[in-house]
């Protein structure tokens, strides 16, 4: 079985391939560089490989995912930080935090700067509705019973966010329709297009493929998110119609809401205010008027939030490494490292509320927090804390850059230092990895 990109090429296969195989999050707005920025990642990629030993690369399927998960995992942690205010020393840890009076109807996070002038006002919102996906519900077949379809190759066509993906499968003389059904469920969830399938079972022991968006709402006045065909495929056609993949049970449709007094729609339950808040639409207000405040919290609170997203963000990347320690013995050096940059820190970080456990993780005391915030010295008191971060940046720009060092490999060679010529390129072994399980 096999799909196609009409216009995208293996090229977004692999990519697909390894973003959902390898990377664990998302990219975010603090993905993106100046031109500065990469110039400097470029100039330290050299500068680090120039006198870089020479070794033998652990290719194996283990050691792959742990790189690219570890590069992974220190972007995520950078991005974390990033998120807080920033990565400049007067700014991390200085972002401004949203609450929201009804967490029921909408949630919100302040996206606006850290200085006084970009103070946001607060906002009343009313939903009356929710974006929803739209839901595909195949034909109720006996799952038992083969395929009432000549053996042959069939295929059909999907159409989603103006693109066309062929899918291609084989049906044999044996194939139940349960058999049918299941492959091509993981057919169409292996293809990450934007849409999710599974097989559903009735008391009967009928079965149907069920097929839902993850995209919601509605866009350029078009009535369905995605459309399936076979009129003009290249293999034989019958498939849609036999299993009823083209059948809408559930029309998309957008959200409703009252912002401030102004009846607003959006064809997702994620939407922005300006400049100040992105909000996440959780719940139809329970009746008519009822609303949910959007506004800032005190300083306090916002550094309170901020130092549990830093701790969260710390812990997880801890036990991320410490998960590979077993097959990977060189990844306890990285978990040594990290306990190192806490232990140093570790009386300060106390003393402003942050208690080290035994395991080198963090665990934030709000109490301590919010009282030493309100101390005359505060400054003093979280310069510690500040320290510890912009530690935590370094690492893991460190590890972005080379996580290589962290994998077993077998070292060959020491070059001569101060007499080498830079090697830039070495980073292909690592680059080539998301290739190497696809191609």
């Amino acid at each position: 079985m096999s799909y196609t990109n009409s216009i995208g090429g293996n090229y977004s296969n692999i990519y697909n391939f390894y973003m959902t195989t390898y990377a664990p999050k998302s990219s975010t707005q603090y993905d993106t560089h100046k031109k500065s920025e990469l110039r400097n990642v470029y100039n330290s990629i050299v500068k680090m490989n120039k006198e870089a030993p020479l070794y033998i690369l652990d290719s194996s399927r283990e050691s792959c995912s742990f790189a690219i998960g570890m590069k992974e995992n220190a972007r995520e942690l950078r991005n974390t930080i990033a998120s807080l205010g920033g990565l400049d020393e007067d700014d991390i840890l200085n972002k401004k935090a949203a609450y929201s009076s009804n967490e029921n109807i909408a949630s919100a996070v302040y996206i606006g700067g850290t200085d006084a002038d970009d103070m946001a006002p607060s906002v009343e919102i009313e939903v009356r509705s929710l974006a929803s996906n739209q839901v595909n519900m195949g034909n109720y077949l006996p799952g038992n019973e083969t395929v009432n379809l000549p053996a042959s190759t069939y295929s059909f066509d999907v159409n989603i966010d103006n693109l066309n993906y062929e899918f291609q499968f084989n049906i044999k003389p044996e194939d139940t329709h349960r058999n049918v059904q299941e492959r091509l469920s993981r057919l169409i969830n292996n293809s990450n297009i934007g849409i999710t399938s599974q097989v559903i079972t009735d008391d009967e022991g009928n079965s149907c493929l069920r097929l839902e968006s993850n995209a919601t709402g509605v866009k350029n006045n078009k009535q369905t998110i995605f459309n399936i065909s076979d009129y003009n495929t290249s293999k034989s056609s019958g498939v849609v119609d036999y299993f009823g993949l083209n059948y809408v049970a559930v029309n998309p449709s957008n959200a409703s809401y009252v912002l401030n007094g102004e009846e607003l729609t959006s064809p997702s339950n994620h939407t922005t205010i300006g400049r100040s808040y992105e909000i996440t639409l959780n719940g139809v207000s329970s009746e008519e008027g009822e609303t949910a405040t959007i506004g800032l919290k005190t300083d306090v609170e916002s550094l309170t939030q901020n130092i549990n997203t830093l701790v969260r963000g710390y812990n997880s990347f801890l036990r991320s490494a410490a998960e590979y320690s077993e097959k990977h013995p060189k990844s306890n050096r990285l978990v040594q490292e990290l306990g190192s940059i806490s232990r140093y820190y570790a009386r300060g970080l106390t003393s402003a509320g942050l208690n080290l456990n035994l395991d080198g993780t963090l665990e934030v005391d709000n109490d301590a927090v919010q009282k030493s915030a309100m101390s005359g010295n505060s400054k003093d008191t979280f310069s510690s804390i500040m320290d510890f971060t912009h530690s935590l940046v370094r690492k893991s720009n460190q590890i972005s850059l080379d996580p290589m060092n962290y994998v077993n490999n077998i070292v060959v060679a020491y070059k001569n230092p101060g007499k080498n010529f830079a090697t830039p390129y070495i980073t292909s072994a690592y680059s080539g990895m998301m290739f190497n399980s696809y191609c």
